[in-house]
């Protein structure tokens, strides 16, 4: 009976890696929106792989040893695509997805040979000191989706990163409601500390790719 409970209660999305070996990603049947795997964490997930981060001369992906912090993580894809190219990775959510970034590090945790990664509660906006030093990079896909957290969002931002500290940010952007002033909202707030260069779609992966999805790259102004 366990076991038919489980399968009730998540299903599996599967995310191949280049080197054929696949993550599978747990999403919840009923639950909010961090609970299922959406379109621009596949396509910022890929985008880990592509060439810029790889190290030609001695052969290793640049993510080796480098310290990774993900916000709104959700199922946790980004965090663990990193984490099993050898980055050092922290996913944070709220509370109530703690349960589904343990079962899906657990899941993955055999293609997760040279990094690590640990799940930790980060409500935006609020005390960040225990991810501090600034890691190397955060990431984020998909947070640019509610008004009322723009500005905890950016404070978090603020808050982690250094000077040396690059955001990857990947979103899908939406025409519909409110979301084009919620986007607009918070870059506005955003450019007023950062720096922000999208990504052109020839840098991303090929065939996880979406006009309507982008990725930037965002540092601290000096």
């Amino acid at each position: 009976m366990a076991a038919d409970t489980d399968e009730c209660k998540y299903f599996v999305r599967e995310l191949e890696r280049n080197d054929g070996c696949a993550l599978k990603v747990k999403q919840c049947c009923t639950g909010g929106v961090g609970c299922v795997v959406w379109d621009a964490a596949i396509v910022l997930a890929k985008y880990l792989e592509t060439e810029q981060f790889h190290d030609a001369s001695p052969g290793a992906d640049v993510w080796s040893g480098r310290t990774v912090v993900e916000l709104g993580a959700g199922t946790g894809v980004v965090g663990l695509m990193a984490a099993s190219l050898g980055a050092e990775v922290t996913v944070t959510d709220l509370e109530d997805l703690q349960t589904l970034l343990r079962e899906n590090i657990h899941e993955n945790q055999a293609l997760i040979t040279s990094g690590s990664i640990t799940a930790k509660v980060l409500k935006w906006g609020e005390d960040a000191s225990e991810f501090l030093p600034p890691p190397h990079y955060i990431l984020m896909a998909d947070c640019i989706y509610y008004e009322q957290s723009i500005v905890p969002l950016v404070e978090s931002l603020k808050l982690l990163s250094g000077p040396e500290t690059c955001i990857i940010c990947c979103y899908e952007q939406r025409t519909e409601g409110v979301n084009p002033e919620v986007e607009r909202r918070f870059f506005e707030l955003l450019q007023q500390n950062f720096n922000c260069e999208k990504i052109p779609s020839e840098k991303q992966d090929p065939e996880f790719s979406s006009p309507d999805i982008h990725i930037l790259h965002i540092r601290r102004k000096i």
